[in-house]
């Protein structure tokens, strides 16, 4: 049996590429992830959910569906909290408008793939003046807590924190987003600029 032997010159070796452009193109510039991968999504839409149940039950209650709302820490604090003259300010009670922020989180936060950063920034944009929306809301209504009505809501608090954590996770896709439609319109202007010139 004879056997080919290839000369050692011959031998084609393997070209080793560590970065390719597609792999470049899915990350921001700035990073060395891509913020819209679900591993970085999913701890955010897990947040929301939780978030969502909370805030339907506190709604529950202030609908008199629930006679009686959980809470370990403050005695009357929640009831006095949950009753308040802010709380009435709109027709619908305010932890039903926080269970449909979260909702929004949710649904927004599960739209598109892995690089939407870039190929879906509007909905990315939408999504951080979502979280953005909940979590100022939820921290003002948390500080009116101490100031205003001189009582604690134990779940209103960790709704709260809730907020506040989507909006930290949030931050590195909205501002990847955001950088991307900002490059983007700077090189429409370039190019009209050129074509101007060009004319």
């Amino acid at each position: 049996m004879v056997s080919h032997m290839v000369p050692p010159g011959k031998l084609k070796r393997p070209v080793l590429q560590p970065f390719s452009a597609n792999a470049i193109k899915e990350r921001p510039q700035g990073l060395a992830f891509s913020p819209s991968e679900w591993r970085w999504r999913f701890p955010v839409l897990v947040l929301a959910v939780i978030g969502c149940c909370i805030a339907t039950y506190l709604a529950l209650y202030q609908w008199a569906v629930m006679p009686n709302v959980w809470e370990p820490f403050f005695g009357s604090g929640s009831k006095r909290v949950l009753h308040s003259s802010i709380s009435r300010i709109l027709p619908v009670p305010d932890a039903f408008l926080g269970a449909l922020g979260y909702l929004a989180d949710i649904v927004t936060g599960s739209l598109g793939g892995n690089t939407r950063w870039r190929t879906m920034p509007w909905a990315v944009m939408i999504y951080g003046a979502t979280v953005v929306f909940v979590g100022a809301t939820a921290l003002v209504l948390a500080a009116f807590q101490p100031l205003l009505f001189h009582a604690g809501c134990t779940l209103c608090l960790a709704s709260a924190f809730i907020s506040i954590c989507i909006v930290w996770l949030a931050r590195h896709e909205v501002s990847a987003s955001f950088g991307y439609l900002r490059r983007a319109r700077a090189a429409e202007k370039l190019e009209s600029t050129k074509r101007c010139f060009e004319q």
